[in-house]
């Protein structure tokens, strides 16, 4: 049974989403805030978490950048309808995924089981990818640069796994959202360059090398060093 942490302050939500989850196979443990949900998180093995980004005290954004400093649950984010910088924001953090409020519960559920399934069953055959000085094992979802392993999102991880297999090769960026998602992928075009700015940033990208995550403008991505 997967266990999730709901964090919201909104008690109301958070029974629902308790007796919801919990009625159909998920195991849930629920805390009213940033700094009891990091406490829960630091103390239990969680297989995802559900947070949201109007809290009082330390919000979802703080709560996103504390977790990812020890931690790469997967974490889906509730945001204000609508609002495209709060999404932007979270996945400039960490966060896997996101759905505005007010949301149906069962569209949340399928995102839980979408992000754990990216996270439990990578698409590929069992093996190890090499491209460059990255390498890949996809049986234990570990991802390194040279001898350096690779802190990733669930996300991030599909997305790298995604370019290091197709190394030399454009993929467009719906498709590369597509691909990595499991899903069409039919939200604000920016999602994936945040991603990608964020795969960079831990791949040690800046001017003093070649860029291995090289864009394609007006198409997508491309790795830019061999299979090997």
């Amino acid at each position: 049974m997967h266990r999730i942490l709901v964090i919201d302050d909104d008690q109301g939500l958070r029974e629902l989403l308790a007796e919801y989850l919990g009625g159909r196979g998920l195991s849930v443990d629920t805390a009213p805030d940033g700094i009891e949900g990091i406490a829960q998180l630091r103390s239990g093995a969680f297989d995802l978490v559900v947070l949201d980004v109007m809290m009082p005290g330390i919000d979802g954004f703080e709560t996103t950048r504390r977790i990812r400093a020890f931690s790469t649950t997967p974490i889906i984010m509730l945001t204000a309808r609508g609002d495209e910088m709060d999404r932007i924001v979270g996945l400039e953090l960490g966060a896997d995924d996101y759905l505005g409020k007010p949301f149906n519960p069962r569209e949340l559920l399928a995102r839980i089981q979408a992000v754990l399934r990216r996270s439990e069953n990578p698409s590929e055959p069992s093996s190890t990818l090499h491209a460059g000085p990255v390498s890949i094992d996809l049986d234990r979802r570990h991802a390194q640069i040279n001898d350096t392993v690779l802190a990733l999102t669930t996300t991030e991880f599909e997305i790298l796994r995604i370019l290091v297999a197709n190394s030399g090769r454009v993929i467009p960026r719906e498709r590369l959202m597509e691909l990595a998602r499991g899903e069409a992928w039919a939200a604000f075009d920016r999602s994936v360059d945040v991603h990608i700015s964020h795969l960079r940033k831990k791949l040690g990208d800046d001017s003093k090398r070649p860029e291995l995550i090289k864009t394609v403008r007006g198409v997508g991505y491309t790795f830019a060093v061999s299979n090997r």
